[in-house]
């Protein structure tokens, strides 16, 4: 009885399993999987070797991450903050053994849920192309709702590693978020061009200018 195969090309097999081509030819050099050779010279390999192949990838492979760092504002990016962030969380990913994918950062607020960065990590954990996710704190990730993202990376079998487990906020920072939430609860009570959320932030500002020894100045210019 004739037995017919499928035999897959080493592209769509490193495609299928994540891996890279020079793992898969020492797999070959070293016996460790049934290959065919094409009349042009081609590796070809069938398809039940894939699941042979899985197990072996379980085990040898370096765990995927992705980097992610987040500053607030263009003036903490000028500091460094964001370069020392990629720096410590580069430092880990070495130290532990992972293979950086990618190294995706945001300017902007913990709150704002648009950022590009952010969504860029979203197609990486939909796409399951990562393992894990390095930030130095996961307010870097989210200001709120982090349980709910870490969750949802869970199901794609994605883990959130926080390489400090204590980082301290820059007081500018804080105080930006905190205004924010302002403007947008006061903004869904009176309306975003009612006097009152203006009112609101100027008492607010006020207040921490009298509690807080932080020039407020660029801040107030900013949501007034």
């Amino acid at each position: 009885m004739l037995v017919m195969f499928e035999y897959l090309s080493s592209r769509d097999v490193c495609k299928l399993l994540g891996i890279s081509y020079m793992t898969l030819w020492r797999w070959i050099r070293e016996g460790k999987i049934k290959v065919i050779k094409s009349p042009s010279g081609r590796y070809l390999i069938p398809r039940e070797e894939i699941e042979k192949l899985k197990g072996k990838v379980v085990t040898e492979r370096k765990p995927r991450c992705v980097i992610y760092a987040r500053v607030s504002s263009n003036k903490q990016k000028e500091q460094g903050d964001l370069d020392r962030q990629v720096e410590l969380l580069k430092k880990y990913a070495i130290e532990h053994g992972y293979e950086i994918v990618d190294i995706v950062t945001d300017v902007g607020s913990g709150l704002k849920e648009d950022r590009k960065g952010l969504q860029k990590l979203f197609k990486y954990v939909i796409q399951k192309k990562i393992d894990v996710v390095l930030v130095t704190y996961h307010d870097r990730l989210t200001r709120f709702g982090f349980k709910y993202l870490e969750y949802f990376f869970k199901q794609f079998g994605v883990r959130i590693v926080e390489v400090l487990n204590e980082e301290k906020e820059p007081l500018e920072e804080l105080i930006e978020d905190f205004l924010s939430i302002i403007v947008s609860f006061a903004g869904k009570i009176y309306g975003m061009r009612s006097h009152k959320v203006k009112k609101l932030l100027k008492h607010n500002i006020q207040f921490l200018k009298d509690t807080i020894p932080i020039d407020l100045k660029a801040l107030e210019e900013k949501f007034i």
